[in-house]
C-alpha cells in the first residue's frame, strides 16, 4: 500500500511541508530548529506610547484606546480556538505593555469561553500565563 495521500488537499499540504523543509535546510543549520509557533519571540515589545499612537486614539480621539483594542484582539484570537499561539502570546505581551492588568487579560480570555468553548479558553490562559510568568521573572 502506498502512503501517497488520496485527498488532493492533503497531498498539497504534504508537498508544501516537504518544500518548506527543503528550503529551511538550504538556509543553513540555524534555521533547522526554527519553530513558527515561537515567532512571537522574534518580535520586540512595542512601547506603550507607540501602541497608543498607532493602535489607539492617535487618529480617532473618540475611539478605543490601544489597551482595549488589544484586549478585543485577544478575545477574537481566543474565540477562534486559541490556534494562533504566537499571536496570542504577542497580543498578551502588548496588552500588558499598553496597561492591561493580569485580571483584565484573564477576564477577556474567560469571556472567550462563552463563544469559543472551554478548551479554547484553557489554551489561551496557558499561553497568557507563559507571557505573564516570563514578565514577572524577567
Amino acid at each position: 500500500m502506498s502512503d501517497t495521500p488520496q485527498n488532493p488537499f492533503e497531498a498539497m499540504m504534504r508537498q508544501a511541508q516537504e518544500m518548506t523543509d527543503a528550503w529551511t535546510k538550504t538556509l543553513g543549520s540555524g534555521m533547522g530548529g526554527f519553530n513558527p509557533a515561537q515567532m512571537d519571540k522574534l518580535w520586540p515589545t512595542v512601547p506603550a506610547e507607540m501602541l497608543e499612537a498607532f493602535f489607539g486614539k492617535q487618529f480617532n480621539p473618540t475611539g478605543l484606546d490601544a489597551k482595549t483594542r488589544l484586549l478585543l484582539t485577544l478575545l477574537g484570537l481566543t474565540i477562534q480556538g486559541a490556534l494562533a499561539e504566537g499571536q496570542i502570546r504577542l497580543t498578551v505581551r502588548h496588552a500588558i505593555e499598553a496597561g492591561a492588568t493580569k485580571q483584565e487579560v484573564a477576564e477577556t480570555i474567560g469571556i472567550g469561553a462563552l463563544f469559543g468553548g472551554v478548551p479554547a479558553m484553557n489554551k489561551a490562559m496557558e499561553l497568557a500565563a507563559e507571557v505573564l510568568d516570563a514578565k514577572e521573572s524577567g
